[in-house]
Order: structure tokens, then sequence, then C-alpha cells
């Protein structure tokens, strides 16, 4: 299959979509990236990477990041992980503050700010220097050095923390946050400002593609029990309050973030990012959707 051609073709149909978003203007540090951007990646089981547009342009990838700190938390835990955050969609915005009432402080998934909140929390308790620890274990899964957080993107998502913290000091109330609020604040900031290019992203993802071992190290970072399982909660919660309606036209999990990036599997075959910062009112990349709907439809194949 000539991913290439399919990869061009698709950016030359999307690109006039341009105007049909807004940038996340809620974190000032993104409200002033440059809208007119549009990248698209693609790496193979085979080893090649494929890309078009400005895939190669560095970006935060804000809660995308959320897949990474879930898998270095779920290589410790077993089931017992799950008393503290659950496995459904949730139907409301990803910084909602209703459900924890409702739930008694369990958040309704992992990839909501609560459930990733909570995620982090127990990050925290695993690794000493947990910002460190994510960056490098990051840097591994994409096979590149090149990755850093990007301190004015984390200052000013700190500066705008208040609903993050309302939803920590929630659970802490229902004793499911162990660390000090500021700590833990700080490092899912931090997180979330990791920058990286489609290539990057793309790469990153193999180890979920690859059942569970990162094909550039040969190292099992999960079973093929949990990488299912995260492959699953991807599917049915990595797109916020819009994860049904990806599901129904795209048919791949995936996760999304509101600095516009977005990456989807197929496991045992590729793995594709896509960045557009203009975002739907869902807060997902609105060119990056189309995108994805457009290749699972050229290809003839998702995980259905």
């Amino acid at each position: 299959m000539n991913y290439q051609q399919i990869i061009d073709k698709i950016y030359n149909e999307v690109k006039p979509l341009f105007g049909n978003g807004k940038v996340a203007d809620y974190i000032p540090a993104l409200a002033n990236v440059n809208p007119k951007q549009f990248g698209i990646a693609i790496a193979t089981t085979d080893g090649k990477v494929y890309g078009t547009g400005d895939y190669q342009t560095k970006f935060s990838i804000q809660s995308i990041s959320k897949v990474f700190t879930l898998t270095m938390v779920m290589h410790h835990y077993d089931e017992e992980l799950w008393e503290c955050v659950g496995r459904e969609p949730s139907g409301s915005p990803f910084n909602s503050l209703v459900q924890l009432e409702y739930e008694h402080g369990i958040p309704r998934n992992p990839f909501i700010n609560a459930g990733a909140l909570v995620i982090t929390d127990r990050l925290m308790n695993l690794y000493p220097r947990p910002k460190e620890s994510i960056l490098n274990f990051i840097r591994e899964m994409a096979d590149s050095p090149d990755i850093y957080f990007d301190q004015s993107v984390a200052r000013s998502e700190l500066e705008c923390a208040d609903r993050n913290m309302a939803l920590g000091y929630f659970m802490k109330s229902f004793g499911n946050i162990d660390n000090a609020m500021e700590s833990l604040i700080d490092v899912y900031c931090n997180q979330c400002s990791v920058t990286m290019t489609c290539e990057e992203l793309a790469k990153s993802f193999m180890y979920l593609v690859n059942h569970g071992v990162n094909p550039y190290t040969g190292q099992r970072i999960l079973s093929v029990s949990k990488s299912k399982r995260l492959n699953a909660l991807m599917l049915t919660c990595g797109f916020y309050d819009e994860s049904g309606d990806f599901a129904f036209r795209v048919g791949m999990p995936g996760k999304s973030g509101v600095g516009g990036g977005i990456v989807a599997i197929i496991p045992g075959k590729l793995s594709i990012a896509v960045w557009s910062p203009e975002l739907d009112k869902h807060g997902n990349s609105y060119m990056g959707i189309e995108t994805l709907e457009r290749f699972t439809t050229d290809i003839g194949k998702s995980i259905f």
C-alpha cells in the first residue's frame, strides 16, 4: 500500500478546511499558536515512516501525554488500579466536576482531567523523579532524545489551573489523591506541555501497535492483555465526549490533545499522527478527525 501517496492526497483534500475550528484559547500559550498548520505522519511495523505537511514541527501534545503516564502506571498495577479510576466513557466535558460528586471522587476514566490527575498521583508514588521519568519514557517510546517540556506552556497552564486544582482537592477529600496538590498539578502541567512532532508521536505509539513491545528496543512495556485494554480505553474514552462519534467515523483507538494533535493506531499494522491546532467544539482537532476518517476509508481498513 502506498501510504505516502494516500496521505499526500488526503492532505491536499483537507487543507482547504482551515478556519472551521479555533485554537484552544483558554490556555494563553496555546492561543498564540499559528492555526494554519497541518501535518500527518505514519509509522509502520516494518520500520518505515511517511510524512507530509508540517509533520516535523514541534507542538504541545497536551492530553496525549495521558496515554504515556497511564502506561507507566499500568506497568506496575493490576486490577487494583481500577478501584480508583473507572473505565467508562464520561459523556461530559474533559474538565467536568459534576460526575465526581455523584461518583464519590472516582473519575469515570483515565483520560478526562480528573482521571489523569489520579494516574499522575499514582505515578508520583512510583517514581521519585516523576517529571524526569515521564520525559525519559516518552523519549524511549519515540526513539528520540530530542523531546522536552515547553516551560512557557507549563507556566501558562499552571496560571490557569484552578479547575484542575478544584478537581484534585475534591478527589483528595474522598481519599483518592495522595500527594500535595501543588506538586501534583506541577507534574501534570509539565507532562501536558511536552512538545513532539507528528513523526515522533506516530513512532511513540508503536508499542501499542506492537502488542505492548517497544519495537525500537525490543523491551516489553505492557503485557499483551494490558496493551489490549489500553487500546480499548482509547477507543471508548480517548476523545472526550466525542469518543463514540470518533469510533463511528474512524474506527481506530486513539488519543487527542487540545494542542491539536491526534494519534490513532491499527494494532499489528501502523500508527498515524495528525496535527492541526484548530479544534472542534469538543476540543479535538477538526482537520485531524477529518483526516483520519478519510484515511481509514481510503485504505479500506480499521480495527473493525
